[in-house]
């Protein structure tokens, strides 16, 4: 019998060695998991299974073989349907296969289906897909998260072992947080962003969600690495290993959190400390610049990104009086309000006159929070804060006001800033009308050092530090 609703990649991999579970087993379970979804968090499930595991018998034996896997509606999948949760490429077929897939291919793993998203990753809920939203596994009134909430909740509700996201400012974290799952958004350019479409090219990040520390780092392992067909990836081979058992913990973080929200980042801290780090307070006084950074930058790069959708090349096409009604008529009806906002902002900061004055200034923010992170890194060997400033939301609390709803970022958003490494790791509850909710404790490292998050990862979720290196090769 298998649990999905517990079963990490690591367990399953020791069940199927020990003869406990076969993989037609281990596939066939979260298969039929996966169909009876009532989360809204697949938008298809594939029906080519079978065939996957086959394909995967002839991998050559290692720890993601057999391993069913969801994948985010913005990583392509050749001969599968991807959309971004837009209308914009309802029916578009992608023509290759993302990097990331096609590295966890190799290894085996089996495709179950392609999850639901905010569209083109806009949003922190999952509410902007224009197929509709998904709910939380642990309240179905309120969110899961977003941009990557699909992907949170197929793995939180036992419907996939393990689902890869895309974090352009929290997008794996945030929703990883609110599905009391770990996230991981590696160093900006770990991983190959080839065949993932995108919204901010120097933000966007794929990555795990998972059930364990372990999890993710098996699943890092078998994607990062440097790509021809993607110029910014690369992953150096470093030999220092030293790990400075310091977290730093920005001042003034915590200020303006609902009570139980602090001491419950109060507890996490605490943990650490009995775990043997030393927690103390750093200065970083230009870090309250990175939202306020990334609203500016990350539209700026979607009105460029998303001109590729024009109704002539490929997804949705309505037809008008010349080409330039037609241009318009697409775009219209095939984007929703939160990717005409962006686009709206971005080429507005963008356009001549304004140009220096916003997006200028922004990247100039941008290299002094990088520089301070830089800086504190020296000093400590992790920097922790919040996940979140809140649990799960209400479906619908906050669609009128998009200024409320990007602060749920504000914890997350740094780090994509910077290019670093952040994990959110699963810390516990608090009660909200009588439903306990998960948040998330975040910490963050210095670039490529995710080995020091995996570590210090496991430590706070009592997960055997043992060595997968043998696993992972």
């Amino acid at each position: 019998m298998v649990n999905t609703k517990t079963l990490t990649i690591l367990e399953a991999h020791k069940k199927i060695l020990a003869g406990e579970v076969a993989p037609e087993e281990l596939v066939n379970a979260y298969k039929k998991a996966a169909e009876k979804d009532n989360l809204h968090a697949f938008l298809e499930v594939f029906n080519d299974t079978d065939e996957s595991l086959k394909r995967s018998t002839s991998v050559k034996t290692n720890i993601l073989q057999y391993m069913p896997i969801a994948v985010k509606d913005n990583l392509s999948i050749k001969g599968k349907h991807i959309t971004a949760a837009s209308k914009i490429l309802e029916g578009y077929v992608a023509p290759y296969t993302a990097t990331a897939v096609e590295k966890l291919l190799n290894k085996g793993v089996v495709l179950l289906g392609r999850t639901n998203m905010d569209e083109f990753a806009m949003g922190s809920s999952t509410e902007n897909s224009a197929f509709g939203p998904t709910k939380n596994p642990f309240d179905q009134t309120r969110v899961p998260g977003g941009s990557s909430g699909g992907s949170a909740a197929t793995v939180a509700a036992g419907l996939a072992v393990a689902a890869l996201g895309s974090d352009t400012g929290g997008s794996i974290r945030q929703p990883a947080a609110f599905c009391g799952i770990v996230g991981l958004k590696a160093t900006y350019g770990a991983i190959s962003r080839y065949g993932l479409l995108a919204m901010g090219s120097s933000l966007d990040q794929i990555g795990p969600l998972t059930r364990s520390v372990s999890d993710a780092q098996i699943l890092f392992e078998a994607m990062k690495g440097s790509d021809p067909n993607d110029a910014t990836s690369n992953y150096p081979t470093n030999s220092d290993k030293s790990f400075k058992k310091i977290i730093g913990v920005p001042k003034g973080i915590t200020a303006g959190l609902e009570k139980d929200v602090k001491e419950n980042f109060e507890r996490s801290l605490e943990k650490m400390r009995q775990l043997g780090f030393t927690v103390k307070d750093i200065e970083m006084s230009h870090l309250s610049l990175s939202l306020a950074a990334y609203y500016i930058i990350m539209p700026a790069e979607v009105s460029s990104n998303l001109a590729r959708y024009d109704g002539v090349r490929f997804g949705l096409n309505i037809s008008g009086e010349n080409v330039i009604d037609e241009y318009f008529k697409t775009r219209h009806n095939g984007f929703g309000a939160e990717a005409k906002r962006r686009i709206m902002l971005g080429t507005y900061v963008l356009s001549a006159g304004y140009h220096d004055e916003y997006y200028g200034t922004a990247l100039k923010a941008r290299a002094i929070i990088t520089k301070e992170f830089k800086k504190a890194f020296q000093k400590v060997g992790v920097i922790a804060t919040p996940t979140t400033p809140t649990p799960a939301f209400k479906i619908g609390e906050k669609t009128s006001n998009p200024v409320e709803m990007y602060l749920a970022d504000i914890f997350t958003v740094p780090a994509n800033i910077a290019g670093i490494p952040a994990i959110s790791l699963p810390a516990g509850t608090v009660e909200r009308q009588g439903v306990n909710l998960p948040l998330g404790f975040q910490l963050m490292a210095d670039h490529f050092r995710e080995d020091v998050l995996f570590t210090a990862g496991k430590l706070f979720l009592g997960e055997n530090p043992s060595d997968l290196s043998s696993l992972l090769n």
